[in-house]
């Protein structure tokens, strides 16, 4: 498998976090460091919160095919992709930040056949960003886009 979760989005707001938490941590085929776990805490009810009434699929942990990094979140609503980098306890964009994600898409664009005829779109969320309500900013943009 490429990722360590999927689910429809309706389904994924149905289960227990600490459900979706395990099935990540099983997939790991990494020992599973208390940074990565603690990420995956702070993602899961951001992501909960923020994709109630959307409907679609939601992949966790997606391997890049060939490049073998993994992307945070993917979220594929009205056939367009939504790569999500997350970057939990950070409250300033960082140049590197902004590349990553950016070039999470580009690998999917270029790299996954799937993904070449999609519009895809980078989204970085960064977890402590001081303006008010940020994530449901980014969530409030992603649905006028589908």
């Amino acid at each position: 498998m490429r990722y360590y979760y999927a689910s429809s989005i309706a389904d994924f707001l149905e289960e227990d976090e600490n459900s979706i938490l395990g099935k990540l941590a099983a997939a790991n085929e990494f020992s599973l460091l208390k940074t990565q776990r603690d990420a995956w805490v702070h993602q899961i009810p951001i992501l909960k919160e923020n994709l109630v009434g959307l409907s679609g699929h939601i992949c966790l942990e997606y391997t890049i095919p060939r490049m073998g990094r993994r992307i945070d979140a993917i979220l594929l609503l009205g056939g367009i992709v939504f790569v999500i980098e997350f970057k939990i306890g950070e409250s300033e964009a960082r140049r590197a930040d902004l590349d990553q994600v950016w070039d999470y898409s580009l690998d999917l664009k270029n790299f996954h056949e799937p993904s070449h005829n999609h519009c895809i779109i980078p989204i970085l969320l960064l977890s402590n960003l001081e303006v008010k309500n940020q994530q449901c900013q980014i969530f409030h943009e992603l649905r006028k886009r589908i």
